[in-house]
């Protein structure tokens, strides 16, 4: 349930409807809103007398919430969460653009790559140091010297960074060295990692999963904000369908869809929904439309000699003219980039 407290109440009442909360098993999350705070409150309804609760002193109302994510709905936040990342803004009015290779392969090749996107126009660089990959034959990550590098290129250039987390361990790690974990879409029901992500102190990227419901989805960042880190951006990468045209099917009503339901920000992520560097334009351009609040792209200074990925990433000059085509796009919309 969400109790509403008064524009005029005190600390002191806030804080004893808290402690009464509290007493009767609730967990509770605070809630400062543009216009009044709000308390989001998570446990059995039974333990309480929500009538008498409304008769404490500073509290405007109670409602309760039907959905079964409590603390990601809109019910209990009405305004937007944005989640500020050094430059990078996720749910404000400027677009964040996400920008880098698949993986950190060397220093060359991702220095290159962050040079690229920083003089286009991104805010965050992103690169692969734990490679979750489907043969294990396939290149895995430089692991803890890919973060290295990423760390160094990031500080050079500016840019906040971002890398994907696979486990515990490479959490542990990675948090000393990026600004965002990002946790992929076959890790998005891994519980127990989602609740370790939500005791770290870096915003969490939460990829939607291969075959996930938006319903699941949203639990799965409901475990994060439940265990008390409430910066979390979600991201549309499409989808498994029977589709076998492009490597996934990107569901941009999804992203209209989670907007209404969340005051999460959400980012497509059009290089993995297509698998094809020729679509990723276009659906770039189509996802800031359906109301994206930014997008993460791939981007290698040579895709043809990526260890990863390389028929669906952007060349440097592909990204600074997609960088071009979106300004106009962003403006009609309303938002900056």
């Amino acid at each position: 349930m969400v109790i509403v407290m008064k524009l005029n109440s005190s600390p002191e009442q806030i804080e004893n409807v808290n402690n009464r909360l509290q007493e009767c098993g609730f967990q509770i999350q605070m809630i400062q809103g543009v216009k009044r705070i709000v308390i989001g409150a998570v446990g059995d309804r039974q333990s309480i007398n929500t009538s008498t609760l409304e008769t404490m002193p500073g509290v405007e109302k109670v409602l309760r919430i039907m959905k079964p994510y409590k603390m990601v709905c809109r019910e209990v936040r009405g305004e937007d969460t944005v989640v500020q990342v050094g430059a990078a803004e996720f749910g404000g009015n400027r677009l964040a653009i996400v920008a880098g290779p698949c993986a950190v392969e060397t220093k060359e090749q991702l220095y290159a790559a962050a040079r690229a996107v920083q003089k286009a126009g991104a805010t965050v660089l992103r690169g692969g140091t734990y490679k979750p990959r489907t043969s294990p034959y396939s290149f895995q990550g430089l692991e803890e010297e890919g973060l290295h590098l990423l760390a160094e290129a990031g500080a050079e250039t500016g840019l906040a960074t971002v890398t994907e987390v696979v486990d515990e361990e490479s959490m542990r790690v990675a948090a000393r060295y990026v600004d965002i974990l990002q946790i992929g879409a076959r890790n998005m029901q891994n519980f127990r990692l989602l609740r370790l992500a939500g005791q770290v102190k870096k915003p969490i990227l939460l990829k939607r999963g291969l075959s996930a419901t938006v319903e699941e989805w949203l639990m799965a960042a409901e475990y994060i904000v439940s265990s008390g880190n409430e910066n979390v951006i979600l991201c549309e990468r499409g989808i498994r369908t029977f589709e076998t045209s492009t490597r996934n099917t990107l569901d941009l009503s999804a992203v209209a869809l989670v907007k209404t339901l969340t005051h999460l920000p959400v980012i497509v992520d059009p290089s993995h929904a297509t698998g094809k560097r020729e679509l990723v334009g276009a659906m770039s351009r189509a996802a800031v439309a359906a109301g994206a609040d930014g997008l993460i792209i791939e981007v290698h200074p040579d895709p043809s000699m990526a260890l990863c990925d390389g028929p669906q990433s952007l060349n440097p000059e592909e990204f600074d003219e997609l960088m071009r085509r979106l300004h106009p796009l962003a403006v009609a919309v309303g938002r900056e980039i």
